[in-house]
């Protein structure tokens, strides 16, 4: 078995990594608009999925579509920002629960248009055939 053209598969790795580089970016920059970095948006984005569900620090940082070292003090901020509420388990003090706030749903929500909007242009060269296809790829290669 040979496998890919590995001149083409490093110009696809390399494309990859602009369109990484400029999609978080552009994004970090929207979610400076309203005070959060790209990780304080993440972890937003996590515990609202997690839909009033509790989640401990290891739950969250698992999450993660980038890894930071240090999920507690993100969380830290967070919470002094009144977006998250923690607090300690009855069972196992070492177990910190984690839930969005009110506050933190608000602010995701009004993220959410302007973030839509953004991919929608971002994304405006594909229909819907294209990102499914697209998408298919894209698992291929995190699965290979």
């Amino acid at each position: 078995m040979t496998g890919p053209d590995i001149r083409q598969a490093e110009k696809v790795a390399l494309k990859l990594m602009q369109v990484h580089e400029h999609l978080e970016g552009s994004h970090a920059a929207l979610f400076k608009t309203r005070g959060l970095s790209g990780p304080q948006y993440n972890v937003l984005r996590i515990l609202r999925g997690a839909r009033g569900e509790d989640l401990c620090c290891q739950d969250v940082g698992r999450r993660m579509l980038k890894r930071v070292p240090d999920v507690t003090r993100l969380l830290d901020r967070l919470e002094q920002r009144g977006l998250i509420t923690r607090w300690r388990s009855e069972e196992d003090r070492r177990v910190v629960h984690t839930r969005i706030t009110e506050e933190g749903l608000a602010l995701l929500a009004d993220i959410d248009g302007p973030l839509a909007e953004q991919i929608r242009q971002e994304f405006r060269a594909f229909d819907d055939r294209k990102l499914k296809q697209l998408d298919r790829l894209l698992g291929a290669l995190l699965s290979g």
